[in-house]
């Protein structure tokens, strides 16, 4: 129940609000307010037809205000505070009913179906004039049109599905003599009440026949009825009886045969308020309200997927993207362990370069450097984890698997250093330092997920393999791909690599056992076939 706080004179009190209240200093109030600048009765509060409520000050002396303005009238909204004098009014509305709390769908009630009807689809067509039999036929077509232009017309392209479906309530109002309606809509293929509404915007609970509800949901067929509530104590009054009885029409919700969910319209005002024609009506109402339903859904999944889209083609590669998007591809949530290969890769003397050129410059070379280094890690099915500076961090059979992900990994690294040699000429061209980075390569079993803050999550994985990728990475000198013994013996009969002295790196007791990649197997060990190969050897 809608409540006014009363806080002043050290205390404060509580009123539960009725259809009309009166607030002042004379004590005839409903509210009364002790305070000397309140005119004896000051202002009113009035619920209106829609269950808000309206302050309305009675043009006193001192006034009523609310953020330092003086108000007139004005709809209250929870939480608002309005000033007399010294004293604070709080108005703390109702939480109104949810639909769920609002319907109840019963067996007991005895029902009465006087005619059942083939229900619309809005994507039928509409015959040619000159093939219509009859007028009649010609009226129900042209009636059909007309309530879709009204409908359409009413709740233009509204994409919320909450405002649309109060948007059809009220038109089905304004067209049919309706007291109260109903909209359900199919959850894990069971309807939903997702509003409950009444002609006069009060609340109360509307029971639903669940005999209804299967015939509608089961034939697809729009079913006008009466329901009576039997009460054992007037069986023998009929005329009480009959005042009991309430006249309904139930329609089901369909887009192209797929039933979205189903309409509900009741009369408490007698068992014959609907007829054939209502019933037509209703049933052309349901068809644009369905086609209304399905486009705001069609439009959410865009946005989400749009969402999607934009959130994950960040990190990979396109073809990978689409298949999320469709659902053909699931990620797991949370973190999960996973044997993943891992690339770092980063820029030679890039402090000193950073040091002798503007930032500007340093962030426009980042910027195409990172561009093309990217589109590398995505054509090989790549993840890319992050940039640390000028590191690139990339995740091979993480989030989605793929297979051979560290050849691909090893691909990926080649393939960075032939498109940065075909980048650096262009540099050296225009006047710019030639560009020059090590990479590292390493398999191993780590952490994968979303790792963050509520506001701020990345993908990323986390593990003792990280960090000896990142320490191949740093021992790497430039123009080298360095690989660990446990990524070198799964692609061993498809690589060239020249084995190079053990590595001692930060955090590890044992030295590394580390291979310098130079080529594929398919290209008969030619580091020249690369483009690349050690510019130190050892």
């Amino acid at each position: 129940m809608s409540k006014i706080i009363v806080i002043g004179n050290n205390e404060q009190r509580e009123y539960v609000l009725g259809p009309m209240m009166t607030i002042g200093r004379h004590p005839d109030n409903s509210i009364q307010v002790l305070d000397r600048i309140v005119s004896k009765e000051h202002a009113h509060i009035i619920r209106q037809p829609d269950g808000t409520f309206l302050f309305k000050d009675l043009g006193s002396l001192n006034g009523s205000f609310m953020n330092d303005q003086r108000l007139g009238n004005h709809l209250l909204k929870d939480g608002d505070e309005v000033v007399m004098g010294a004293t604070r009014l709080r108005f703390v509305a109702a939480a109104p009913p949810t639909p769920k709390q609002q319907v109840m769908i019963t067996g007991g009630t005895e029902t009465l179906i006087r005619q059942r009807m083939q229900a619309d689809d809005a994507a039928r067509e509409f015959l040619p004039e000159k093939d219509i039999p009859d007028v009649e036929a010609l009226r129900r077509d042209y009636e059909k049109l007309r309530l879709g232009y009204e409908l359409s017309r009413s709740i233009g392209l509204e994409t919320d599905l909450n405002v649309l479906l109060n948007k059809i309530i009220t038109k089905a109002f304004d067209v049919l003599p309706a007291d109260r309606g109903v909209i359900l809509l199919m959850e894990d293929g069971e309807p939903k009440p997702r509003i409950a509404r009444t002609r006069d915007g009060r609340s109360e609970q509307i029971s639903l026949s669940t005999s209804i509800l299967s015939e509608v949901l089961g034939n697809k067929a729009a079913v006008l009825s009466s329901d009576a509530s039997i009460d054992s104590r007037f069986s023998g009054a009929h005329s009480i009886i009959l005042q009991g009885i309430r006249s309904t029409m139930t329609v089901p919700l369909l887009h192209h045969g797929e039933l979205l969910g189903l309409m509900h319209l009741d009369s408490l005002i007698t068992a014959s308020a609907f007829g054939e024609k209502d019933l037509q009506v209703f049933s052309g109402i349901a068809a644009q309200a369905a086609l209304a339903i399905h486009n705001a859904y069609l439009a959410k999944r865009i946005e989400q997927e749009a969402g999607t889209r934009a959130q994950f083609q960040r990190l990979l590669s396109p073809n990978l993207v689409e298949q999320i998007v469709q659902g053909k591809l699931h990620l797991e949530k949370g973190g999960k362990l996973s044997e993943i290969t891992m690339l770092f890769s980063d820029i030679r003397g890039f402090t000193a370069m950073s040091e002798r050129s503007t930032p500007q410059a340093v962030v426009l070379m980042l910027n195409e450097y990172f561009e093309i280094m990217v589109e590398s890690i995505f054509r090989h099915q790549g993840t890319l984890d992050k940039f640390v500076g000028d590191e690139i961090i990339a995740l091979f059979g993480a989030p989605v698997p793929v297979p051979d992900p560290e050849l691909k990994a090893i691909e990926c690294g080649l393939e960075m250093l032939r498109i940065l040699k075909e980048w650096n000429q262009n540099r050296v061209a225009e006047g710019h330092v030639e560009i020059n980075i090590g990479i590292g390569v390493n398999t191993g079993t780590v952490v994968t997920g979303a790792i963050g803050s509520s506001k701020a999550l990345q993908y990323t994985a986390i593990g003792d393999a990280v960090n000896t990728t990142a320490r191949l990475c740093s021992a790497a000198k430039a123009d080298q791909l360095l690989v660990s013994e446990e990524t070198y013996q799964r692609v061993a009969h498809r690589v060239a690599a020249v084995k190079l002295p053990p590595v001692r790196v930060k955090g590890k007791e044992k030295e590394l056992n580390v291979y310098n990649v130079i080529g594929l197997r398919s290209n008969e060990f030619r580091p020249e076939s690369t483009g690349v190969g050690p510019r130190d050897p050892q």
